[in-house]
C-alpha cells in the first residue's frame, strides 16, 4: 500500500511494469517528455485499476490530486496470481476493456476533434466516471485543474476556460466555483461532442 499525500507522486522504477489499484482518492497518469514537457494520459479514481509502464521512451508517474492509497503489483505477480483466482482475472479484464474505450474515445478525440467536441467527450466521460444524481441532474465535483484538463485535452488553459464559459452560457451545463459541474442539457452535451448519431440512436433503443 503506497499512500500519496496531494501532488505527492509515485514512480515505476525501471524494468518494473506496474497494477495499480486506487484504494481511495484520485489520481493522473502522466507521461514525461523531453524538455520538461508532460502529457496527462488518464485521470483514475476510487475503484480503478490500471497499467503503469517501466521507462521506455517515456518516464511515467502517477501523481495524487487528492490525498490517495494505492495498491501497486508488480505486474508479472499480479497476472501470475490472476492465473488462479478467476475474480481477480475478471476484474481485470473488466477494467482493461474500460481502459480500452477510454482510450479509443480519446485518441478520436485528439485526432479528428474540434476544442468544444473534445471539452464535451470530457464533461460526459467525468459524468459517467464520477456523477451523481442531485435534483434530477448530475452533477460532480472536477478534482483537477484546468491545466490538468487543457493537458489531457492537448488544448491550452485559455481555451479549456473559453468553452466552459460558452458551455454555460449557452445553458449546457452550469459551474459553482471553480470545481463543481452540473449538467444541465446533457442531450445537447451529446450533440456538442460530436458523437455519431447512428450511435446515440442504438444506444435509446
Amino acid at each position: 500500500m503506497s499512500s500519496l499525500t496531494r501532488n505527492a507522486s509515485f514512480e515505476v522504477s525501471e524494468g518494473d511494469h506496474q497494477i495499480i489499484y486506487v484504494a481511495c482518492g484520485v489520481t493522473k497518469l502522466v507521461a514525461h517528455m523531453s524538455d520538461s514537457r508532460d502529457q496527462v494520459l488518464a485521470f483514475h479514481f476510487v475503484g480503478d485499476i490500471f497499467t503503469v509502464p517501466a521507462p521506455d521512451n517515456y518516464v511515467y508517474s502517477v501523481i495524487a490530486l487528492r490525498e490517495a492509497r494505492l495498491v501497486t503489483f508488480p505486474s508479472d505477480d499480479y497476472l501470475t496470481e490472476a492465473t488462479t483466482e478467476p475474480g481477480i482475472l475478471r476484474h481485470l479484464l473488466d477494467n482493461t476493456i474500460l481502459s480500452l474505450r477510454r482510450s479509443r474515445e480519446k485518441v478520436i478525440a485528439l485526432g479528428s476533434k474540434t476544442a468544444a467536441e473534445r471539452l464535451a467527450v470530457f464533461l460526459l466521460n467525468m459524468a459517467e466516471r464520477i456523477g451523481t444524481e442531485r435534483d434530477g441532474l448530475c452533477a460532480f465535483d472536477l478534482p483537477m485543474s484546468r491545466r490538468d484538463i487543457s493537458e489531457s485535452l492537448g488544448l491550452t488553459i485559455e481555451t479549456v476556460s473559453r468553452q466552459l464559459t460558452k458551455l454555460r452560457d449557452d445553458g449546457v451545463i452550469e459551474t459553482i466555483g471553480r470545481s463543481k459541474v452540473i449538467l444541465r442539457r446533457p442531450e445537447l452535451l451529446r450533440e456538442r461532442a460530436g458523437y455519431s448519431t447512428r450511435s446515440c440512436a442504438i444506444s435509446s433503443s
